[in-house]
């Protein structure tokens, strides 16, 4: 299945999840156990989380220029939007319906039962808003406490950067360049996403990519990832050249090894990966600068693959690095890959 797809239905399906058990919730609060009410609030919660899912990761992602609001204004518009599809859903009293019971005819009912799914629609949407920030993965190892206290990972990472955004800067001026570089990351992100990555951070010009060492070895991920973000930048090249008169070109490099992973920060918590695969990753990415191709990967991560890379390789032997007194044995890619 497309990893996409597959993102959007595991989502979709936790949505689904919050909102029966919603449901259930205020009927529970309303009568008790009563079978009749938890039946209604159940559905209800059935219905809301689908359509609100729906509407959410199979449209409205998908526009634009919703996404580029600002936070405030994104949240506003899909409010009004969710608030209409609860009012619609007030007024068929699907709840009733399948449960059997009378059909209201209360102003109060109506207006409780608008306020309960608004109350529940504004939470999801906040927490949608929330997981586009600083990211789904990110935000559920938040929720869950999974790195509150720090944790040893093998990880393979990706170091992306785009070459020459220095003179770009300087032609384009700050709004432009701020500009070219979120078109140009937003378009790789894609690539992570098909490839089931993790943004790590944006840097400057640079996008940090990771993956556990299980699913980062399946299929050679992280090298099919740095391969598919040139192809996208190819096929984008005519619509950058009109825009920005330049097209980006990345150069990359690749890295497995142990990171210590841990929520870090008192006001501004965050997510830090600490290690020296982040140290040597950087490294070998600066290296990449001067070889053909412009990719680095280190032996240590093309020994963690399940299966040859799909394209031919370079091997370039051992490269002197700072920080390792031995160097360190890579191989490289094609400029053409």
């Amino acid at each position: 299945m497309n990893a996409r797809l597959a993102r959007k239905l595991q989502r979709f399906a936790a949505v689904i999840v919050v909102g029966t058990l919603s449901g259930v919730a205020v009927g529970l609060t309303r009568s008790g156990s009563e079978p009749t009410s938890l039946v209604a609030g159940a559905t209800y919660g059935l219905v809301l989380g689908f359509l609100l899912g729906a509407v959410e990761l199979f449209l409205l992602e998908d526009w634009d220029w919703l996404n580029r609001l600002s936070f405030l204004v994104n949240l506003a518009v899909r409010s009004a939007i969710y608030a209409a599809i609860i009012i619609g859903i007030q007024l068929l009293q699907p709840g009733e319906r399948v449960a059997g019971a009378p059909l209201s005819a209360s102003f109060g009912d109506f207006w409780s039962g608008v306020a309960y799914g608004a109350g529940v629609s504004v939470l999801v949407n906040l927490g949608f808003s929330i997981a586009n920030l600083i990211g789904p993965r990110a935000f559920m190892n938040f929720v869950t406490g999974r790195y509150h206290t720090p944790v040893e990972e093998d990880r393979f990472v990706l170091f992306v950067d785009i070459a020459g955004s220095t003179g770009l800067a300087e032609r384009l001026g700050g709004i432009g360049i701020h500009r070219f570089l979120d078109r140009t990351f937003r378009l790789l992100t894609q690539s992570v996403v098909d490839y089931r990555g993790e943004v790590l951070n944006y840097v400057g010009d640079e996008i940090i990519v990771t993956w556990p060492e299980r699913q980062g070895a399946v299929d050679c991920r992280p090298l099919r990832c740095f391969v598919a973000m040139r192809i996208a930048l190819r096929k984008a090249a005519s619509q950058f050249e009109r825009e920005f008169g330049a097209v980006p070109q990345i150069r990359g490099s690749l890295h497995f090894g142990s990171v210590i992973v841990g929520e870090i920060g008192d006001v501004k918590r965050a997510i830090v990966f600490n290690g020296d695969v982040m140290n040597t990753a950087a490294r070998l990415e600066e290296l990449s600068r001067k070889v053909a191709g412009g990719f680095l990967a280190s032996r240590a991560a093309m020994a963690r693959f399940a299966a040859p890379p799909p394209f031919p390789l370079s091997d370039l032997g051992t490269l002197p690095i700072r920080g390792r007194v031995d160097g360190i044995e890579v191989v490289g890619i094609g400029a053409a890959a």
